[in-house]
């Protein structure tokens, strides 16, 4: 179940772009440092940095599995090319949610994720 956090409307309006940057890989960096007394451009600055840390151990998973495969049998590398096609479908959709969820002002929790919190 999804939660929502109430948001001050004006934070929201003020810090959009902010939230809308933290979904965009290392440019997370921004609103981290640059909005840091946001409560809005922090919420969405924690669910972009779980999410990045979530690919890049994502990455490293399927860079194993992708070396294991080519180990046993060259055929078996097909099917790390089908993950990696799988990671980067699920990866745009995540990115996709944070950031329609901040371009409309609303502090929701991204789907499986969103739970975990790094930044207070």
């Amino acid at each position: 179940m999804e939660e929502r956090i109430t948001v001050d409307p004006k934070d929201a309006q003020d810090n959009k772009i902010m939230g809308i940057l933290a979904y965009l890989g290392i440019l997370v960096l921004v609103p981290i440092f640059a909005a840091k007394e946001s409560p809005f451009a922090r919420f969405h600055a924690n669910q972009g940095l779980i999410l990045l840390i979530a690919i890049i151990a994502s990455y490293i998973v399927v860079a194993i599995l992708t070396a294991a495969f080519a180990f046993i049998s060259f055929a078996l590398v097909a099917i790390s090319g089908l993950l990696y096609t799988v990671l980067w479908i699920g990866i745009l959709v995540f990115v996709i949610i944070g950031i329609i969820n901040a371009s409309k002002g609303e502090m929701k929790e991204l789907p499986l994720i969103g739970k975990f919190t790094i930044l207070k």
